[in-house]
């Protein structure tokens, strides 16, 4: 009877799990993007090697899913809803000891003698140790931007932070690298799935594993890939996270900033000396120069024409003997420049680089009426 019932159970939460997915890739947005092509590709790497009867028809899902999924633009929308979070979430629940951890894509760039050191959507406002507050909205974008409008004095940085990887890590480094900062304010919507908000407190109070995995935390993968454990350890010492999570009144955070700053002594925050010993990790910067000698594409080249009358833009194909092989119509230029990579109409990356310039510029001009006057190579 006991093993009927956790079958049952386990092809429950298949179904759930499938389900979840299902209703993810109708959606043109999580077609296009890496977290769900990620999430299908950790699946069916994780599901295959157990081989088990009951993971089959999950395991042929997702290769029709996979199917479906189209060239990915982005890595992390972070959405409110985050469909192969949610899955992924749902399937570690359940089988515990798949549990793989792949690499992550993304990393980031650290600025030197900037403040913040980390680019990112934020509103910054440091002006001396009367502003120790740093404020996350999570997943709540535009509620920063309102926190800015009303700017207290005590408030330092406020700014999103909507996935349990990359986004965490821009939080730490921005905050170990300004010692003014000493209360971590979480407000706003935590994105349902990755659960930023969560793994922010989860790392505040018990840190990472020999993995880097945040300890208890409930997001999707909570792995930091772009800090030092040094620098996490200085991030707890630093500062003291108050929780506010969903809540999205600006009164009411105003009045918390404003309380917390007054009240800084009875956090019991630790002396930040030490942390003016660690070093910020970062990757290298390249600076762009401009290119040398063009190397021409031997499929020819293209001439754009905008036509604001009829709502679309007109590429016309020509070879470089000056003969017009095709006419290429279309009303965005992601769809133009999809239709001529596919038809391998261009096979040179800096032209297909210019290509997708210039169709981005003659789509602008449909929309703001300006004239568009197409560049040289």
């Amino acid at each position: 009877m006991l093993l009927n019932y956790f079958i049952v159970t386990y092809k429950d939460s298949i179904e759930e799990i499938r389900s979840i997915l299902q209703q993810g890739i109708k959606l043109a947005k999580c077609r296009r993007c890496g977290c769900m092509k990620m999430t299908l590709e950790e699946l069916r790497a994780s599901l295959s090697s157990h081989k088990k009867e009951i993971f089959l028809p999950l395991i042929t899902d997702i290769e029709n899913f996979l199917q479906q999924m189209e060239s990915v633009k982005y890595y992390c929308l972070g959405c409110e809803y985050c469909f192969p979070a949610v899955a992924m979430n749902k399937f570690n629940e359940t089988f515990p000891e798949i549990i793989s951890s792949r690499s992550l894509i993304c990393s980031f760039e650290v600025k030197e003698k900037t403040w913040p050191p980390v680019a990112g959507d934020y509103f910054v406002f440091c002006d001396g140790p009367n502003c120790p507050v740093a404020v996350s909205t999570l997943g709540s974008v535009d509620l920063a931007e309102a926190l800015a409008k009303n700017r207290p004095r005590e408030l330092c940085i406020v700014g999103k932070t909507e996935t349990e990887n990359i986004g965490i890590e821009k939080v730490i480094k921005n905050i170990i690298s300004n010692p003014t900062i000493r209360i971590l304010l979480l407000v706003g919507k935590d994105p349902e799935g990755h659960r930023s908000g969560a793994t922010l407190l989860a790392l505040w109070k018990y840190g990472i594993d020999e993995n880097m995995r945040v300890i208890n935390s409930p997001g999707r993968r909570p792995i930091l890939k772009n800090v030092t454990k040094e620098e996490v350890e200085a991030f707890r010492k630093q500062i003291y996270v108050v929780d506010m999570i969903g809540c999205e009144d600006v009164a009411k955070i105003v009045e918390k900033i404003k309380e917390s700053s007054q009240n800084l002594n009875a956090f019991n925050i630790k002396d930040q000396a030490e942390n003016n010993l660690v070093k910020i990790s970062k990757v290298p910067i390249v600076q762009a120069k401009e290119p040398g000698m063009i190397k021409m594409d031997k499929a020819g080249y293209f001439v754009i024409i905008p036509q604001p009358e009829k709502r679309v833009i007109v590429v016309e194909h020509y070879s470089y003997d000056n003969k017009l092989l095709r006419i290429i119509e279309g009303k965005d230029a992601r769809s133009i420049y999809h239709t001529i990579i596919e038809n391998g109409w261009i096979t040179e990356l800096s032209h297909a680089a210019y290509l997708g310039k210039e169709l981005a510029k003659a789509e602008l001009s449909l929309k703001l009426g300006f004239k568009y006057i197409q560049d040289a190579a």
